[in-house]
């Protein structure tokens, strides 16, 4: 019996040391190894992700990319048409845009060698004619039209210069009535703005008065005089053009 109880002295320290060992290699590994496998996995995880956040990134640069290669052909037609149809946030632009127009119609009339007798402005977003000396007021926002009518009057060849450069104007000008009427006009005649839907064309002469045209000869330049009533239509957006931004981010790096 002493022996067996001598025997179990001799072993139970180191079962007690083998023991106490494992328990401290579980906590070891409960708080250390299993926390950074943990970790790890996390990490892993989040490298995953961050490879796909790359990829889509990387997608969007190049897209955008071929977007800023594209850049200058966008802003030259952005140019063009806010030259076409600019842009007016008052009524003071608005006033300034119509005698730009203006100026620019004088000058090709000058330059033609014809003669306007009348020219009358229409109320802007409306298609009536509007009285002398009234002040433009700018529409609450779209596109808006501006209509105009005007007489001009000169031989074949001045009209025909007119109505070249008419067809190649910087200002989007858009015709809905086109009379040509051989003799010279009266400033009483100026038609007035027709609706924006109507589009007519028609050439009369007086019951005496030689043919505008004649099929297969050419009218001879100096024939006339010709009276041509137009009323049309030039146009202005109330929405701010993005030229500046578009510059700048053409100029970007």
């Amino acid at each position: 019996m002493s022996t067996t109880t001598e025997k179990l002295r001799e072993y139970r320290n180191p079962i007690l040391i083998g023991v106490g060992a494992l328990v401290v290699a579980i906590l070891i590994y409960a708080l250390f190894i299993s926390h950074q496998n943990s970790k790890l996995s996390s990490l892993q995880t989040q490298e995953t992700q961050l490879q796909g956040q790359q990829t889509q990134l990387q997608s969007q640069l190049t897209a955008l990319e071929s977007e800023k290669q594209k850049l200058p052909t966008k802003c030259a037609d952005l140019t063009k048409i806010s030259t076409q149809i600019p842009s007016v946030q008052n009524a003071g632009d608005l006033a300034a845009e119509q005698s730009s127009f203006y100026n620019q119609l004088t000058a090709l009339v000058g330059s033609s060698g014809t003669v306007i007798p009348t020219f009358s402005w229409g109320t802007a977003g409306t298609t009536g004619s509007s009285t002398a000396g009234s002040t433009p007021t700018p529409a609450a926002s779209g596109v808006v039209p501006v209509p105009v009518t005007m007489t001009i009057t000169g031989d074949f060849g001045q009209m025909s210069a007119f109505v070249s450069g008419l067809d190649s104007f910087p200002r989007l000008f858009v015709i809905q009535t086109f009379n040509l009427s051989y003799g010279q006009g009266s400033a009483s005649s100026a038609p007035t703005a027709s609706s924006a839907s109507s589009s007519s064309a028609s050439a009369a002469a007086g019951p005496n008065a030689p043919p505008l045209w004649v099929g297969g000869v050419p009218t001879a330049p100096t024939a006339g005089p010709y009276t041509l009533s137009i009323s049309g239509s030039i146009y202005y957006t109330t929405v701010a053009n993005a030229l500046a931004a578009c510059t700048k981010a053409t100029t970007a790096k």
